[in-house]
């Protein structure tokens, strides 16, 4: 029963007591995508709350800046550098980690990459659904599975997935980046049902908006969403409190139309698509390289506005 009532007794506990210690406190915590936005954010956080922070990022520089500013504050925190599409860099990772911390108790998968590209600016460009697919998927996948038989020995771990509420949406322009999202999101589910019996969890973020450098070239998002301070608030509750989910009401919304009306939110979806066009940088990348496709698609498009 335990884990059935872990988020209720969760909320109960913060309502009935809310000064006592997190439960993050002398717990160690790895985050990824530590060096900027909401892995930095998180990073700070989860130290003000009394856990030992493992920043792992590929910038060394930003890595230690992250960790500087931590122990200033009076946290603990230990840099790792790694490039995550490494699978080698990541069987190194792990093993450092775990000869010099035993396990981790909690994870926290926030690395990641965004690409809002049109299907018809993507013909020729397969590479970005390999690059999407290497770090949002394959890279938390095989660090996760690194960390799990720690965490089962122990008997206890929880990851937090970064995740999007486009796995919901089904939004257009982002199937390179949310097809490897949903990729993650129905893993971490299964994954979570096997390792249920060794309090082991996993919480799926799907956030909306986030004002972060991944989003900054969209012309479309400046100035929209939540800071990475207010998102590294919510990813702290999830660690604390273990939630299945964390979502937005616009998420739930859209994703039961989904199921009771797909062909009306494909007809939506459709128009708003047509309403809004691909941001400077994605069409940019497709100048002298899009394919014939691409510029045939174009030809007919305008054709059609004539």
């Amino acid at each position: 029963m335990g884990l059935l009532l872990q988020t209720p007794c969760a909320l109960v506990r913060r309502a009935l007591r809310p000064g006592a210690p997190s439960p993050l406190a002398g717990r160690t915590v790895l985050v990824t995508g530590a060096s900027s936005g909401i892995g930095e954010a998180t990073a700070l956080a989860v130290a003000a709350r009394g856990g030992h922070v493992l920043l792992v990022a590929r910038r060394a520089a930003d890595l230690e800046r992250v960790r500087a500013q931590v122990e200033a504050a009076g946290g603990r925190a230990t840099s790792y550098v790694c490039d995550l599409v490494d699978g080698d860099a990541v069987d190194a990772l792990v093993a450092r980690v775990l000869a010099e911390h035993g396990a981790v108790d909690y994870l926290v998968n926030n690395a990641g990459r965004s690409i809002r590209r049109s299907l018809h600016l993507s013909y020729d460009r397969f590479h970005d659904v390999e690059r999407t697919t290497a770090i949002n998927y394959l890279a938390p996948v095989r660090l996760t599975l690194g960390l799990l038989p720690a965490m089962r020995e122990q008997r206890f771990g929880h990851v937090v997935n970064i995740l999007s509420w486009g796995v919901q949406m089904k939004a257009p322009k982002f199937s390179a980046y949310l097809g490897s999202k949903a990729a993650l999101d129905t893993w971490s589910r299964i994954a979570g049902r096997e390792t249920y019996g060794d309090n082991v969890t996993f919480t799926n973020m799907r956030f909306a908006l986030v004002q972060t450098a991944m989003t900054a070239p969209t012309e479309a998002y400046a100035g929209r969403g939540a800071t990475a301070e207010q998102a590294a608030a919510r990813v702290v509750r999830a660690l604390e409190d273990r939630p299945i989910t964390v979502g937005t009401v616009a998420g739930q919304v859209g994703e039961v139309l989904n199921l009771l009306a797909p062909r009306l939110t494909d007809a939506l979806f459709h128009r708003f698509d047509r309403a809004f066009d691909d941001s400077s940088a994605a069409a940019s990348g497709q100048h002298g390289d899009r394919g014939r496709a691409a510029r045939e698609h174009d030809q007919h498009a305008e054709q059609r506005r004539r």
